[in-house]
């Protein structure tokens, strides 16, 4: 059967008015839910959590990066020429001051010596010869001082002679590593060249470069400790700290001795810490740490009245607890949770931290 065509325009009216209806209801209700829910995030304070951190006085403390050096180190050089007859200190071993560290030949050395010893206790006879006769009246005073002067002499000589006997052993200057030997036997040594390198270990210098910035901080005498690359930990004082700057660098170096009896190497690196007071400092977790709008570094923190305030810090030390800095004054309650999404002058709900 054929549907009139006022029927199907009825039906067509009645779809539109059903449709627009059902549309305004749905448009209706979106809009409300969202003005009830800009209401109620208007009205709602952001949540953060934040710990109570106390102020306590902790030692400041200047941290570089350091090396381990001998305190002295010297070329051993022969005073004569010579042939190396012996080598008997062992390279690389400790040596008291006085080890021949090379020998030289002696050569005809040894007879001029003996010769020069020969002629002074001839000499010796003689004067006393003078002196028993003009004691009894039978030689001039001019005489027996031209003997005594002719003893003098003879001594004279050989005590040369003895030095160069024993400028023919190329001893060890102070205590101390023989840490290389340049010279082997049968090697021929004219005056000035090496025989070896001497080194003193104990005590032992640490040294190290310390920035422009904290010059001032550290003092002639100031404690100091060094964790080396080898495990040990070594502690000592601050000898000398330089008034020039390196050129290159803009650093200043420093030099700490310590005790060494234990022989440490030098050359090794390691992580000094000079001691430079004390002073107010809180100890705050890592992640505390943000930037303001200005770029410096600190941490927020929540006020008496809930407000949010920011802090510039200065970190002092980190540790396995946390971070040492200093910036803060008193009691502060420190936000560990949520202080990226929160501006200063914010006011917040605080939770405890977990």
């Amino acid at each position: 059967m054929r549907v009139k065509s006022q029927y199907l325009f009825v039906i067509a009216v009645v779809v539109v008015l059903v449709l627009a209806f059902s549309i305004g209801t749905i448009v209706s209700r979106a809009g409300k839910g969202k003005a009830e829910a800009k209401t109620t995030g208007a009205g709602a304070l952001p949540t953060v959590q934040a710990v109570l951190t106390p102020e306590a006085t902790h030692e400041y403390a200047v941290a570089i990066r350091g090396r381990t050096e001998a305190a002295r180190s010297v070329v051993v050089r022969s005073e004569t020429a010579g042939v190396v007859a012996a080598t008997p200190a062992v390279e690389g071993s400790f040596v008291r001051k006085g080890t021949v560290l090379c020998r030289l030949n002696v050569d005809a050395r040894q007879a001029t010596l003996d010769q020069a010893r020969a002629n002074m206790r001839s000499r010796q006879l003689q004067q006393k010869a003078s002196a028993d006769l003009a004691a009894k009246g039978y030689r001039s005073q001019t005489q027996v001082l031209q003997d005594q002067a002719n003893l003098d002499a003879a001594s004279a000589t050989v005590r040369q002679a003895e030095l160069g006997v024993e400028q023919m052993s190329i001893r060890a200057p102070f205590d101390g590593v023989f840490d290389k030997r340049d010279a082997e036997v049968g090697a021929y040594l004219a005056p000035g060249q090496p025989c070896g390198t001497m080194i003193e270990l104990n005590p032992l210098l640490i040294v190290g470069d310390l920035p422009e910035t904290e010059t001032s901080k550290v003092k002639i005498g100031s404690s100091a400790s060094a964790q080396l690359t080898s495990g040990e930990t070594l502690t000592g004082k601050v000898r000398y700290a330089a008034r020039e700057a390196d050129a290159q660098t803009r650093t200043y170096r420093i030099e700490i001795t310590t005790a060494n009896p234990q022989m440490t190497r030098s050359g090794l690196s390691a992580a000094v810490r000079i001691n430079s007071g004390s002073g107010p400092a809180h100890l705050v977790p890592l992640s505390t740490l943000v930037l303001d709008a200005s770029g410096r570094q600190g941490v927020r923190y929540v006020l008496a009245d809930d407000k949010v305030a920011f802090a510039p810090v200065k970190v002092l030390e980190e540790t396995p607890q946390g971070i040492w800095v200093t910036g803060l004054k008193g009691p502060v309650r420190v936000i560990t949770v949520g202080q990226s999404y929160v501006a200063e002058g914010q006011k917040v709900r605080v939770a405890a931290a977990r």
